[in-house]
C-alpha cells in the first residue's frame, strides 16, 4: 500500500511471511484489512484535541496536524477510497465494502466547528461541516497533489486557507444570530 499498490490478503501473508489461512483468518477479505490498515493509521488524528476558542483556528488546527499525516499515508487512504468507490459502482453487491463510509470525518469536522454552536444554526454547522468535508481527507489531498501538483506542505497551505474561508463565510452569513426554534 505504501508504494501505491492494493495488494490481496494473500499477498501480504506471502510478504509477512505468514500462511494464507492465518490471514484470513484476521482478514477475510481486502476490504476488512484496509479498514484495518485506516484504522491505525488514523489512529492520532482521532486523538485531536483543541483548546482553541475560534472556529477558524480550531479547524485550522485540526488540517495542519492531519495533512501530514494523511499525506505521508496516502497510499492506504487511495486504496480505501478506491474500495468506497467500486462499493458504490458494485451493483451485483458480490462485496462488502458498506462500512467505508466517512464517519471518523463528520465527527472531527464536528468537534472541530464545536465554538460555533450558538452562533450559527444546527443546520449551517451541518452544510459547513459538509463543505470542509471536501477539503478535509484524501479527496482533497488528490486534487492538490494530483491535479494540481503540490507537494504535501502547499496542499496543507491551500486547505487551511480554504477552510478558514468557509468558516469566515458562514459566520458572515449567519450573522452571528442562532437559529430560532
Amino acid at each position: 500500500m505504501r508504494q501505491g499498490g492494493s495488494p490481496s490478503v494473500s499477498e501480504v501473508a506471502e510478504y509477512a511471511g505468514v500462511s494464507r489461512s492465518t490471514a484470513y483468518r484476521y482478514f477475510p477479505t481486502e476490504a476488512d484489512m484496509v479498514r484495518a490498515v485506516v484504522g491505525e493509521t488514523l489512529g492520532p488524528i482521532l486523538a485531536w484535541q483543541s483548546d482553541q476558542t475560534d472556529a477558524r483556528e480550531r479547524v485550522a488546527s485540526l488540517l495542519r496536524d492531519s495533512y501530514p499525516r494523511l499525506s505521508k499515508n496516502a497510499a492506504t487512504f487511495r486504496a480505501a477510497l478506491r474500495l468506497s468507490l467500486e462499493s458504490q459502482s458494485d451493483t451485483a453487491g458480490s462485496q462488502d465494502h458498506s462500512s467505508f463510509a466517512r464517519g471518523h470525518r463528520v465527527e472531527l469536522l464536528h468537534r472541530a466547528l464545536l465554538p460555533l454552536v450558538g452562533v450559527c444554526s444546527d443546520r449551517e454547522i451541518e452544510r459547513l461541516s459538509q463543505a470542509l468535508s471536501m477539503i478535509f481527507g484524501i479527496e482533497g489531498i488528490v486534487a492538490l497533489k494530483d491535479i494540481w501538483g503540490l507537494d504535501g506542505n502547499d496542499a496543507k497551505d491551500v486547505a487551511v486557507w480554504a477552510a478558514r474561508a468557509l468558516v469566515n463565510a458562514a459566520i458572515t452569513e449567519s450573522d452571528g444570530k442562532p437559529e430560532e426554534t
